[in-house]
């Protein structure tokens, strides 16, 4: 979310490799090893299979975004693209669908920092890493400290040593315990006695470590050549994030074949201890901790965003939404609210959290592949570069993925995420007085 005001004033200076580089921070790649035990237990012991499977949803819908990033480089989210294929109010329904992502990130994010920290030291009740988590990054956010851009490049060095290494010390001891042919097996991809829902349901969970590949589409304003960086980046991010999460489940299920595991919400602790020993150990907790904490911020903070723009622009009730603390500059009120839904943490698990997420962003994908389709199939001007196959075969192959993921989800998630597309509706009626004015505008 970015004032209009101060987005038109920034200047060029970003270059694909930059772009490509923010776009992989912001997905985090150590965040495979935190879905792990739940994606493995939900795919059968077929995690990368079930991370291949979302690579190609992910992918054909990346191509959409990008032929929408380079149609609208003013534009950056499913809200502004369907808003603009289609309709406002669709537009509207579409941003309080991806209102859940926003809402439960952080607490998905807390929750299994919580899980490794509770393994590690499982004389620590989980609530009480859950509530310092939350109680830490609110204060932090409140009070407006950021994490610099050098620190962010120090995280991201460290990310990929770690991963890296624990990929070595898998196939190391998956050679040694089963010869050289022991890192070459096709049991990670397909196993006969494991149905195809099984598959699919692992691949909905594994959409949760793709999400923030379209994060980049913001960044239209400061990039140079946006119209084709832009799009590059965004289809490289989502190959790059792509080839990670299955290198490091392939590894980690030669390491541990089958989903035994003391807690699947901390499974990859088990398998660090198992080929790593403590030293490794306690140094994938460290990095992990951190990433997630650093994560946890972002996360926190873009619900703050967001909760005030839509309070600024009175589609929330401005006096509590777009309230700004007189000494901190922050929406100190927004902060709490997702500080608060964040405790909701201390009653769920990963698996169902990171459903609640996915919901939304599969809606939100869904229409995204569909905006391409009707801008194509609509005769404007600006599809004419598109071709048939980009501009309606892709969309739709992507849209097809992307509904049949959504319907894989835990039915609790599906559940909850039509309510909540139920109370947007509603919402909407009452704001435009059933449709006889239009939806306010959030300035994204």
């Amino acid at each position: 979310m970015r004032d209009t005001e101060t987005h038109s004033h920034l200047k060029r200076t970003l270059g694909f490799s930059s772009v490509l580089l923010f776009g992989l921070a912001y997905m985090a790649p150590l965040i495979v090893y935190g879905t792990y035990g739940v994606l493995a237990k939900a795919s059968g012991d077929t995690a990368a299979l079930s991370y291949l499977i979302a690579l190609v949803a992910i992918v054909f819908t990346a191509m959409s975004y990008g032929k929408l990033a380079r149609l609208y480089p003013m534009a950056g989210s499913a809200y502004t693209y369907t808003r603009k294929a289609f309709n406002a109010n669709l537009g509207f329904l579409i941003g309080w669908a991806t209102l859940l992502d926003y809402f439960f990130l952080p607490m998905v994010i807390w929750l299994i920092g919580a899980a490794y920290l509770g393994a590690a030291f499982p004389a620590i009740p989980a609530w009480v890493w859950i509530v310092a988590f939350i109680v830490t990054t609110s204060v932090l956010n409140i009070v407006g400290i950021e994490v610099a851009a050098r620190f962010n490049i120090v995280l991201m060095a460290m990310q990929f040593a770690i991963l890296v290494l624990f990929v070595a010390l898998c196939w190391h001891y998956a050679s040694a315990a089963a010869g050289p042919g022991g890192i070459a097996m096709a049991a990670p991809f397909f196993k006969a006695d494991v149905p195809v829902s099984s598959m699919f349901a692992g691949a909905a969970i594994a959409e949760y470590s793709y999400l923030g590949f379209d994060a980049v589409s913001t960044l239209t304003e400061e990039t140079v050549e946006p119209e084709k960086n832009i799009p590059r980046a965004i289809v490289g991010i989502a190959l790059i994030g792509g080839i990670i999460f299955i290198v490091a489940a392939y590894s980690m299920q030669l390491a541990h074949p089958g989903v035994q595991f003391h807690d699947v919400d901390s499974a990859a602790f088990e398998v660090a201890k198992k080929v790593g020993g403590d030293v490794f150990v306690g140094v994938f907790l460290a990095g992990l901790i951190i990433a997630q904490f650093a994560s946890g911020i972002s996360a926190q903070a873009s619900v703050g965003r967001l909760l005030y723009a839509m309070g600024r622009d009175e589609v929330l009730p401005k006096r509590v939404f777009g309230f700004i603390h007189p000494r901190f500059k922050t929406p100190v009120f927004n902060i709490a609210i997702a500080g608060t839904i964040g405790l909701l943490a201390l009653k769920l698990d990963v698996t169902t959290s990171t459903s609640f997420i996915n919901f939304g962003a599969f809606l939100a994908f869904s229409m995204v592949n569909l905006s391409v389709a009707k801008i194509h199939l609509s005769g404007r001007n600006e599809n004419r570069r598109m071709g048939l196959a980009g501009g309606l075969v892709f969309p739709m192959i992507g849209l097809v993925a992307d509904i049949w993921l959504l319907t894989s989800l835990e039915r609790t998630a599906i559940v909850l995420g039509l309510a909540w597309f139920a109370i947007g509706v509603a919402y909407l009626a009452w704001i435009t007085r059933w449709s006889r004015q239009p939806p306010p505008e959030v300035a994204l």
